[in-house]
């Protein structure tokens, strides 16, 4: 049998050869070095018994493949596949929608959260992986052994994972659970392709004045604009923190550029003038960009006790706490409160979460409240 499929004839008997499989172990290895769009190399397949390597640059016609994987007949089994839609999505127009993913089932059934592929196949089955080619060149042809039995490895392993994993879930009476997590994961890949609000990601964002800080926003929009148009890592035109000093030095003239720290001269040469007039733009733009502020002490003590009764919740359910609710939401949800926002994300206020989280949550909030209204 023919395992390394580089043709699209291949292709195609081999997707014909799987239309019937009810479960497909899925991986993809891409490159995202020096290009804004991650670049596919390769396709692993496996039906559990069997092992398909698929040499993506050796394929004209994808068709076969997306019908095979958008089928909603087959279930494919993916370990952390955020990243690996992302890629299906962009590089060969497929959109699968039956999906397992390892790490989430493996959250939810309390084996461990945002666990690595190596980590959980040594926790299940006790077997240790060699992941030294994860950052090798996937692109080159033709590929190593070692990077072979890598790829090969990386779907090995899944169709016993899924196994294992869903009779847990079956067990512990948690397939619902497992089921809107898995619906969830599509907002997720779609909240990747979402980067209107990435300025508030940028460290410090929040000390910036209003026209800085609607600045520092419309240059993240003109930085991630330009990069997908040329496919160029967004760090090849500007840094995080050099967007950050032009917004608070707010520059004029091109000599102005050479004193913002870890610019290179070249990149001045070549986006100065780009820099300057988009700089220049954003001071006609309303100042309604906003950016989350540190914690106060005394919302932070409020977020230990939402943090303290979530544990003692996650212990008494055999979960992760992360999985109830983690920092960044907490956080954001103390935010809102003191801006007079008490609407909690439908995560929490829907599904499996709701009896549990939604009364822990509330019940501080109006604690803290109280204690506001005391003094």
């Amino acid at each position: 049998m023919n395992n390394w499929i580089s043709s699209d004839i291949e292709l195609k008997n081999l997707c014909n050869q799987l239309a019937s499989c009810p479960l497909i172990a899925l991986d993809t290895e891409f490159i995202r070095t020096d290009t804004f769009y991650p670049k596919i190399a390769l396709v692993q397949l496996s039906d559990g018994d069997s092992i398909w390597l698929i040499d993506v640059l050796a394929i004209e016609d994808f068709i076969p493949l997306k019908h095979l994987l958008e089928s909603p007949q087959i279930t494919l089994i993916f370990h952390a596949c955020a990243e690996d839609l992302e890629v299906l999505d962009h590089s060969i127009n497929i959109q699968p929608t039956q999906i397992f993913d390892t790490q989430i089932a493996a959250g939810i059934t309390n084996v461990g959260y945002s666990m690595g592929y190596a980590r959980l196949v040594d926790q299940l089955l006790d077997i240790q992986l060699d992941k030294q080619e994860t950052r090798s060149n996937w692109l080159s042809r033709p590929l190593t052994e070692r990077q072979i039995e890598y790829a090969k490895v990386d779907v090995l392993h899944l169709h016993t994972l899924h196994r294992l994993l869903a009779q847990m879930m079956d067990d512990q009476a948690r397939v619902q659970w497992f089921e809107e997590e898995s619906k969830e994961l599509f907002n997720v890949v779609s909240q990747r392709r979402n980067n209107n609000n990435y300025y508030t990601r940028i460290r410090g964002a929040w000390r910036l004045n209003p026209q800085s800080l609607t600045t520092l926003r419309h240059l993240c929009c003109w930085r991630e604009e330009l990069a997908r148009k040329n496919d160029v890592p967004k760090s090849r035109i500007a840094k995080d923190n050099v967007l950050y000093d032009i917004a608070f030095q707010m520059p004029s003239y091109k000599h102005q550029l050479h004193g913002i720290n870890d610019w290179h001269p070249g990149h001045i040469r070549r986006y100065g003038d780009l820099i300057l007039k988009e700089v220049k733009n954003s001071l006609t733009q309303t100042h309604d960009a906003t950016a989350p502020k540190p914690l106060l002490d005394s919302q932070k003590t409020v977020m230990k006790k939402m943090r303290k009764s979530l544990a003692k919740i996650a212990e008494e359910q055999k979960i992760p706490q992360e999985f109830l609710s983690n920092k960044r939401e907490l956080e954001d949800i103390l935010r809102g409160f003191r801006l007079g926002n008490t609407q909690l994300p439908k995560r929490i206020v829907q599904g499996w979460r709701k009896s549990w989280v939604e009364p822990i949550i509330k019940s501080e909030l109006a604690k803290a409240n109280m204690a506001l209204e005391s003094l």
